[in-house]
């Protein structure tokens, strides 16, 4: 019987060697970052998920080479011993802390069925070189190694069932810095059947996963899946990786931008054509957004507090985004910049970094302008996903990120 979540038989460090495999997320480091990273590090997640760290710097990272290393090194993970797999399938809980913001959630596997249903839900386009990526990856470790993030809708009666599991001693605890933030890590394991029932009992009656981070990831699953059922192979690559977060514990940072010049205009311009689509304040402070359809704009030195007026907010979903108010109404019409995939002229900053961050980017002469916006909220994101409509790029950064190689998922 197809089911929304399954427990699975997780891969997971053996007991005391969390902190050696926890690495950070395959696609928030440079290849150079990944190398440093995992620098005496040789049984850092990273030398499977960046297994070109472990080849010429020069080499493509979509080289076949790269691949088989991938194979290679999870393979070496397992022979010594530093990884090991459950005798049954379990589910487990991911509690991940951030200073004073806390978020529990269940690692499971999802339904790809559910998620060709449009039962798991996204928001997002993919890119077919990045879902390729992914496939290949996914085929050369038989695994999947890096999970979806996901989020259920509100429910005491889940939110009960994980909170449950959390309790004692963890079996990986891993407290972990970056340049930007320090996040512990805690996993905790579940295998007692009567609760595992319950917990896929009840999310199978939720009407609505929602795909928070990780679009190319599931929609690399989901290829593996299709692939293997035609070739009548095992079928354990029906579900994939996935940790699930209520929304209402879920952080969105807010995704900044910075362009590189002012299209032509003076300073003087840019401000003075603002007017038609925003109040225009100017700040001797840092503008921080407080509120969905304010914006912050760092030019020449000063820091504007722009508004968008009200009677310019659309009913639509897409439409109502900041990401999209500022697109609408000022990046497209006044700086020319239409495609945010594609202009090299835009940079995308997350919220993590500061708006010092955006300061620098624009003292240093390298950008033009800045603007700092407001957090897109889960029930935005939810709501686009619900009209079966997509976001613009960089709409969502979520903090924290999780750790790569803490539960992978084999393909049985």
């Amino acid at each position: 019987m197809t089911t929304l979540i399954k427990p699975f038989r997780g891969l997971r460090p053996t007991p005391g060697r969390a902190a050696e495999v926890a690495a950070p997320p395959y696609d928030v480091l440079s290849a150079d970052e990944a190398r440093q990273r995992a620098k005496d590090r040789p049984w850092s997640f990273l030398h499977v998920s960046r297994p070109e760290i472990d080849l010429p710097a020069d080499i493509n990272p979509y080289d076949p080479a790269v691949y088989a290393k991938a194979t290679e090194n999870i393979g070496a993970l397992l022979a010594a011993g530093v990884l090991t797999r459950d005798a049954a399938p379990c589910y487990y809980a991911y509690r991940l802390t951030m200073g004073a913001h806390v978020q529990t959630g269940l690692v499971a596997t999802a339904s790809v069925a559910c998620y060709a249903n449009n039962r798991i839900k996204k928001h997002e386009f993919t890119r077919p070189d990045k879902e390729d990526d992914r496939v290949r990856q996914i085929e050369a470790t038989n695994a999947q190694t890096g999970p979806v993030l996901l989020a259920y809708p509100d429910s005491a009666a889940a939110d009960a069932l994980i909170d449950a599991i959390a309790k004692g001693k963890a079996a990986a605890d891993v407290t972990a810095d970056d340049a930007h933030a320090t996040v512990r890590h805690q996993i905790w394991v579940l295998d007692d059947a009567a609760r595992i029932d319950a917990i896929t009992h009840c999310f199978d009656g939720m009407e609505a996963l929602y795909i928070a981070d990780g679009h190319h990831r599931s929609a690399a699953a989901a290829r593996v899946a299709n692939a293997r059922r035609q070739e009548a192979r095992e079928l354990s690559s029906d579900y994939f990786l996935a940790v699930i977060f209520p929304q209402h514990e879920m952080k969105i940072l807010d995704y900044n931008r910075v362009v590189k010049d002012l299209h032509g205009m003076e300073k003087s311009a840019l401000v003075g054509r603002l007017a038609a689509a925003f109040t225009v304040e100017e700040s001797t402070e840092q503008v921080k957004p407080s509120r969905p359809g304010e914006f912050g704009m760092y030019l020449a030195g000063k820091w504007h507090k722009l508004a968008i007026k009200p009677e310019l907010i659309p009913a639509d979903p897409v439409g109502r985004l900041d990401v999209s108010l500022l697109s609408d109404h000022l990046l497209g019409p006044l700086l020319g910049i239409t495609d945010l995939r594609r202009d090299k002229r835009i940079d995308f900053v997350g919220g993590i970094r500061g708006l010092s961050e955006l300061e620098r980017r624009v003292n240093s002469g390298e950008m033009a302008v800045a603007f700092a916006l407001h957090p897109t909220r889960m029930e935005q994101l939810m709501a686009v996903a619900d009209s079966n409509q997509v976001m613009p790029p960089k709409s969502t950064w979520f903090e924290p990120k999780l750790a790569d190689g803490l539960v992978s998922h084999v393909l049985d």
